[in-house]
């Protein structure tokens, strides 16, 4: 017996190893229609059979192939291989499946092969067979996916990195901006003050005045400046949120301009309060801002985490120029008459501080416009 093997081409008997069932035209003709490589080998590694797609793969003849071992036909590595996979199936004495390489015309191929031996009467294997299906097409399409997967992932980071570089950069101008101009507008508006107080020219009053409202709008642009710094850097808590309460606490520090705000009771969030406080105050302003007497806050519940809806009565936008509501500094629309502008920062500040808890905000407009926004990661994308 072959020590390497485990069994010997002598010790099965002669009408085993000769078995004439093995070369019947039943046996040819079911495995010659099969898109599979079929293959018998005996003990000793030599070719007993092999089917017509055998030989269009690597070009042999069947006649000619009897006799040859693996060494034969492939580069000593393979053959290896091939052999020490036909012993595995041996030694466990039932079927084994395995991926295994051989050559191909454009390059290696890839095979799913299952193997298993066959025994005579006595149970002693007298053959092993072996069915391989080429798998090499799935296999490249898999390295395929899993490169652009390693290039999607090595650009996500780029962009990552870089977008983290250009948040630092702006939030150092917001920063400076936001610091530096304060104490030349405060010396503005307390020039203007001064002036007033020496009673000018009443010619001179609408110039004075005109200065005294671009402080004001410089001032305020400073300040929503320091709040959008303050929304990139802030730590965050979360806690369980009356945003009902919260609401209603903002409204009632806005303006009148008799604008009627309903609120839906009891909506609540996980979510940590002075981000939520000033992602409200700028939803509520701006509504406020647009409104022609109405303000809602309510929530939906599509599915997944729940949709907080702040819808106004006001103009809309042009859907079109949905994708710009939250840069900084867009304005679409003029306020309502008898508003103040705003700075144009609000709606990006609002964004931020969603994107802070993970969670998503968009826009619908006709009629009115309303703000939807999440607290938590979606499973799937908003509309």
């Amino acid at each position: 017996m072959s020590a390497e093997a485990g069994f010997s081409s002598t010790d099965a008997p002669a009408e085993a190893r000769h078995d004439p069932r093995v070369g019947t035209d039943q046996l040819l003709a079911l495995i010659d229609h099969t898109s599979a490589v079929v293959y018998m080998r005996d003990p000793d590694g030599r070719y007993m059979l092999v089917n017509r797609e055998y030989e269009r793969l690597f070009d042999v003849r069947r006649e000619n192939i009897v006799g040859l071992t693996d060494h034969d036909l492939f580069p000593a590595g393979i053959a290896d291989a091939f052999r020490a996979n036909d012993l595995q199936a041996v030694r466990r004495g039932a079927p084994i499946q395995l991926e295994e390489i051989a050559p191909g015309d454009d390059g290696p191929h890839t095979y799913l092969t299952v193997k298993f031996p066959l025994m005579d009467a006595s149970g002693a294997p007298y053959a092993v067979c072996g069915i391989s299906t080429d798998i090499t097409a799935r296999k490249r399409a898999e390295e395929r996916v899993s490169d652009l997967n390693a290039e999607l992932e090595h650009r996500m980071l780029q962009r990552d990195a870089e977008l983290e570089s250009v948040t630092r950069q702006l939030d150092t101008i917001a920063n400076a901006m936001s610091n530096d101009l304060r104490r030349p507008l405060l010396d503005l508006r307390d020039a203007a003050a001064e002036l007033a107080r020496l009673g000018l020219d009443p010619a001179a009053r609408p110039a004075l005045e005109r200065i005294r409202a671009g402080v004001a709008r410089m001032h305020a642009l400073s300040e929503d400046l320091h709040t959008l710094l303050a929304v990139t850097q802030a730590p965050m808590r979360r806690t369980s949120v009356d945003l009902s309460a919260m609401a209603a606490s903002i409204a009632a520090e806005l303006p009148g301009r008799g604008v009627a705000l309903d609120i839906t009771p009891d909506l609540r969030a996980n979510c940590d309060a002075p981000l939520t406080h000033l992602l409200l105050r700028q939803l509520l302003r701006n509504a406020w801002r647009f409104a022609a007497g109405r303000v809602q806050f309510t929530r939906e519940r599509p599915g997944g985490p729940t949709v907080f809806v702040l819808r106004d009565d006001g103009p809309g936008f042009d859907p079109r120029l949905a994708g710009q509501l939250f840069e900084p500094f867009q304005k679409l629309h003029p306020p309502a008459p008898g508003t103040p502008e705003g700075s144009g920062i609000g709606l990006a500040i609002a964004q931020r501080a969603v994107q802070r808890h993970g969670g998503r905000i968009w826009a619908d407009t006709g009629p009115g416009a309303a703000f939807r926004f999440t607290l938590a990661p979606q499973r799937r994308a908003a509309p």
